[in-house]
């Protein structure tokens, strides 16, 4: 299970590494999406707790 876990992470590297080198506007495009996700997100967690403090 371990060298299952391990190819797929390589693989996973491999293409991100690939993605980057071959099509960088669209990689930094996916990188602001997913960090605007997370943002997104933690801002929902804050405004929960500020809601329930209120």
């Amino acid at each position: 299970m371990k060298i299952i876990k391990r190819v797929l992470i390589i693989a996973v590297l491999a293409f991100a590494v690939f993605y980057l080198i071959m099509r960088p506007e669209e990689a930094a495009t996916a990188v602001q999406t997913a960090i605007g996700a997370v943002w997104g997100a933690g801002e929902a967690v804050v405004n929960f707790f500020v809601a329930l403090a209120g």
